[in-house]
């Protein structure tokens, strides 16, 4: 995909940010919007491979995938960059692993208006550290997205949903690779994948009820990521109302949570140097930054 006409949208000098569909990330700064370019690219079935504009829906890449029974494993609504650029997996990140996982190769614009790729076009493509991960979360903050070469899964022969009163622990274990559970403190639910008939004996077993679908998250709920260890502390009399993705940490809403592990100074230090090298006057996305990094000013953020 040509980038020439994004990477000079995005251009020298004073601050710029980013914006898709606006699902994500938050308001957007005061300043100069630009927007990533949109369409599918190449799709090879055979290889598990799709490329597209990182400005291209989610919801349009899922149909025309679905067309060939695949999908790809990223957060619904909003655009596959933002997606990317936020970096935050939906419900079923537990059966389907991080968004980083879904990256395998990227075209992106630098803060000094030039393009560079990084990642493979296999999934088996790097050895050593893969700079595409390093994109993937940061909140447009390192560089912003123009198109990206993502990893396709086959789209599962049933996938259905089932809830169960108590607390979700004893479920899980009875369970084989649950794509989600969750709890909110009183009741649990599970999303199930598979062959329909391994899926109705599993939940059988673990006495699961069907249902329409997960419960929503509280609303205006925000998220936050514990231990998963530390989700048996929760109780919706202390913290509630809460929806918890167990196995994964991620707590929507919720009111006085247990504190989540320090960031190793460390990893403070190494993010804010990172974040230097790429953008040493902060024009890319004002107000955003990775961990650690000092954002300038407060405020904004990648919208996808």
């Amino acid at each position: 995909m040509d980038l020439t006409a994004f990477a000079a949208a995005v251009g020298l000098g004073d601050p710029v940010t980013v914006a898709g569909l606006s699902t994500r990330g938050g308001a957007l700064p005061d300043v100069r919007c630009v927007r990533a370019p949109a369409g599918i690219g190449t799709f090879l079935p055979d290889e598990m491979t799709v490329s597209c504009g990182a400005g291209t829906p989610v919801a349009e890449l899922q149909a025309a995938l679905g067309e060939r029974g695949q999908f790809v494993a990223l957060p619904d609504g909003g655009t596959a960059g933002g997606a990317l650029a936020v970096g935050r997996a939906g419900l079923l990140r537990l059966g389907h692993g991080p968004v980083r996982d879904t990256l395998l190769q990227c075209h992106v614009v630098l803060a000094d208006g030039s393009v560079v790729m990084a990642g493979g076009p296999t999934v088996k493509n790097v050895s050593g550290f893969d700079l595409c991960r390093l994109f993937v979360g940061a909140q447009g903050t390192l560089a912003f997205f123009g198109s990206v070469l993502l990893r396709t899964r086959p789209l599962p022969a049933h996938r259905a949903w089932f809830s169960a009163p108590g607390a979700p622990w004893d479920v899980r274990r009875a369970l084989f690779r649950p794509a989600a559970v969750l709890w909110d403190g009183v009741d649990t639910w599970v999303c199930l994948e598979g062959h329909p008939a391994d899926v109705a004996e599993q939940a059988a077993g673990a006495g699961l009820v069907e249902v329409d679908g997960p419960p929503p998250p509280p609303p205006g709920a925000g998220v936050q990521v514990l231990a998963s260890g530390r989700l048996r502390d929760l109780t919706v009399g202390e913290h509630g109302p809460f929806l918890a993705q167990v196995g994964v940490g991620v707590v929507h809403g919720g009111r006085a949570l247990p504190e989540a592990p320090p960031v190793d100074p460390a990893a403070v230090v190494l993010a804010a140097r990172v974040k230097r090298q790429f953008d040493p006057e902060g024009r890319l996305n004002p107000g955003r930054a990775p961990a650690g990094a000092e954002p300038a000013p407060a405020g904004s953020g990648a919208r996808s």
